[in-house]
């Protein structure tokens, strides 16, 4: 009976150690930075290598733009001297107040811009009297004529074209054959643009001014003003094509099949009217506009002030 006392009295004694065992390291699981641990986690005792962690907070120090110590020391880290101290609050910013304006100071006035007078949202000029062209390709002379009559210049269309220069640069002179096929590029028969047109012009005494990358805004101020313009489009105010064309002098310029010219007398905010040899019609703006872009928006103008 003593004995088997004594056995369950040890027993009892080594359970509690166990108990008491594990608690101490639950403890230390939990507070590393006790005391009761003999190993701080900054070093390791002489003889035992502790595993790198994968990665591991850096120190205070160095969080904060400290360096780190090269060897860390084997006692419990303390905290920073600059933790301890007093917050010290950020400096105020002060703006540097504007000069208050004096009595005597005259303020200066913004000059008032002078408006843009609007156009018109319509307009359109009577007695421009347009004739049947007389061969395939003479659209341009029959323009210049019926145009230049509108100022009271007399020409002759057949006398007109045949003083036309001829190249195979539509920029220089008329391109191809008259009586030829409509919708050919160049150098078959094509036609001539504004420049050779409106020089030709100012020899019969007409005050004509050819232009190029013209604006929308420029021609209804001239429709306004009561002076029709000549402007170059594709087929009878078509969709078209643009086409870069080499002459033999190495010239490069834009070209189009069915080239072709008639007289702006007339807009709206949506179509315009125009004279086309011996008809007149409407077109859609849009269309209008499409269709004079593919020869870089080229027109003759009657120059201001002539008439």
């Amino acid at each position: 009976m003593r004995a088997s006392r004594l056995w369950n009295v040890l027993g009892m004694l080594l359970v509690g150690l166990a108990a008491l065992a594990s608690l101490l390291c639950a403890w230390l699981f939990i507070y590393p930075q006790s005391r009761l641990n003999p190993f701080p986690p900054t070093a390791a005792p002489q003889g035992i290598s502790l595993p790198s962690p994968a990665w591991s907070p850096a120190p205070a120090a160095h969080a904060r733009g400290g360096v780190p110590p090269d060897d860390p020391p084997l006692s419990y880290p303390t905290l920073p001297p600059e933790w301890t101290k007093t917050p010290v609050p950020p400096p105020t910013l002060t703006r540097t107040p504007r000069p208050t304006r004096t009595a005597t100071e005259t303020p200066t006035e913004t000059p008032t811009a002078t408006p843009t007078p609007t156009l018109p949202s319509e307009a359109r000029i009577s007695g421009v009297a347009g004739h049947r062209q007389t061969l395939s390709l003479s659209c341009e002379a029959r323009s210049a004529a019926d145009w230049a009559g509108f100022f009271g210049v007399n020409i002759d269309e057949m006398e007109f074209f045949h003083r036309l220069p001829v190249s195979d640069d539509p920029e220089v002179g008329f391109v191809g054959d008259v009586n030829g096929d409509w919708g050919y590029l160049p150098p078959k028969s094509y036609g001539v643009h504004a420049g050779p047109v409106a020089d030709l012009l100012q020899a019969y005494g007409a005050r004509a001014q050819a232009g190029r990358n013209l604006s929308w805004e420029t021609l209804q101020k001239e429709i306004n003003a009561g002076r029709p313009v000549i402007v170059w489009i594709v087929g009878h105010v078509w969709d078209g094509k643009p086409v870069n064309y080499t002459a033999q002098d190495g010239q490069t310029t834009v070209v189009a099949r069915y080239e072709h010219t008639v007289i702006l007398i007339g807009y709206s905010g949506t179509r315009v009217l125009v004279v086309d040899g011996e008809n007149r019609y409407y077109r859609p703006l849009t269309t209008f506009l499409h269709s004079w872009s593919v020869l870089g928006n080229m027109a003759i103008l009657w120059k201001p002030g002539a008439n």
